[in-house]
């Protein structure tokens, strides 16, 4: 025998707006020949199943394998935002091997010393340890001479620079958006402008120095409004979102959720519909799941003491497969949204298939029922603003590289 060979199922190519019915055959952990089985090979029932490339979380703040495979990430880009802080070749090099072979990680270099803000941390050698971006961590970086520099020296590199974008003398110790809600439930909170003010200086920066800036996560209309005009330019940018910011709005805090505290905060609902169009228009690059699993120490806790952050890995596919549904986008661009793209700025031959791509794969069920459980989770935390929510569509089978891997289940 010789390879694999994945028969009955539709593929999902690049630039396809539907799945095909096609087979597909993987040799030497490569995507070998699309549209044939190999007849001497091991055949692989994909019957009835969307053969989809792995997902590709671009900007993750935990190695979580077990999570990872039950949501169908292959692989994941790690923030720096560790302990230690991923700021010196050795953390980088350790981070970039965890998780291998059955799942890749790939590090996001620090791009000031502990994240700190103050001093460009080593790019260059963190780069030949294996970091594929440079991330500012959680924070914005407010010195813009520091930032300045970090985005000239990344250009020099090629490597993208990956930002939060949260004006933090603005929000100070803000844990809410400004509206109703805040104003109801007496939190601290500030206006969605220190979103597009942290945006509008960065894209100025950009401009400057020629960098791919990379907006992790851009959740207002004027936000996006900034990043589709410098698009319209041909700045060479990038934004992402994650499914909280486009499936829930403020309303979710309403009885002091901590599960639903995150950072940013969560926005007005016209600032969701805007996030969603934005998806739908192309604006937006990239969706993530921004995993971050907390555990009572850090949720049970008055909301305002409580650290932002969500478990989102498992739910990431099936909460975007709703966009499907409701025809905001097709399936073949939400895999561009969720591998594609994120493998374009990350510099990786993946998240396509195509011949001689690496053969993460993943084969979907897309109507398969199952209910959120944050207590049954896989992750390291089961602290997801999504419990008990019924949704649609299960990984049935993953190859990583080539090879099957099993997955959990329910």
């Amino acid at each position: 025998m010789s390879g694999i060979s994945l028969v009955g199922g539709h593929v999902i190519l690049p630039g396809q707006e539907k799945a095909e019915a096609l087979h597909l055959h993987v040799e030497d952990g490569k995507i070998a020949s699309v549209g044939k089985a190999a007849p001497l090979a091991e055949q692989l029932d994909a019957s009835g199943l969307i053969i989809a490339p792995g997902i590709i979380d671009l900007g993750v703040f935990k190695t979580d394998k077990p999570a990872f495979r039950f949501g169908g990430i292959t692989r994941a880009a790690l923030m720096p935002d560790q302990l230690p802080v991923h700021d010196d070749p050795a953390t980088v090099r350790y981070a970039a091997l965890k998780g291998k072979p059955d799942f890749w990680v790939h590090p996001l270099a620090a791009a000031t010393r502990d994240l700190a803000g103050l001093h460009m941390a080593e790019i260059a050698l963190m780069k030949e340890a294996g970091a594929v971006g440079v991330a500012t961590g959680r924070h914005w970086i407010a010195d813009s001479g520091i930032m300045l520099r970090i985005m000239r020296y990344c250009a020099a590199l090629g490597m993208p620079v990956i930002v939060h974008s949260e004006d933090a003398g603005l929000a100070g110790n803000a844990v809410a958006t400004a509206g109703e809600t805040a104003t109801l439930l007496g939190l601290a909170s500030s206006s969605p402008i220190t979103e597009a003010l942290a945006i509008a200086r960065d894209l100025l920066l950009a401009e400057e120095s020629g960098a791919h800036v990379h907006f992790r996560q851009v959740t207002t209309a004027r936000g996006l409004d900034l990043i589709r005009g410098a698009k319209a330019k041909g700045l060479r940018v990038t934004c992402g979102i994650t499914p909280g910011h486009l499936f829930l709005s403020d309303n979710a805090v309403s009885d002091f959720r901590t599960f639903a505290r995150l950072s940013p905060p969560l926005r007005s609902d016209d600032d969701r519909l805007a996030c969603v169009a934005a998806v739908a228009d192309g604006t937006i690059d990239v969706i993530a799941s921004g995993h971050d699993p907390r555990g009572p120490e850090d949720k049970r806790l008055p909301y305002s003491e409580a650290a932002p952050g969500m478990a989102g890995a498992e739910t990431l596919l099936a909460l975007t497969l709703n966009l499907v549904r409701d025809e905001t986008i097709s399936t073949g661009r939400l895999f561009e949204l969720l591998a594609t793209n994120p493998a374009k700025i990350l510099g990786l031959k993946a998240g396509q298939i195509s011949e001689g791509f690496e053969a993460d794969l993943i084969l979907i069920d897309p109507d398969a029922p199952w209910q959120v459980d944050g207590d049954r989770m896989a992750a390291l935390a089961g602290n997801t603003p999504f419990n008990k929510l019924p949704v649609q569509g299960r990984v049935r089978q993953m190859l990583k590289g080539g090879k099957v891997l099993q997955t959990r289940r329910p």
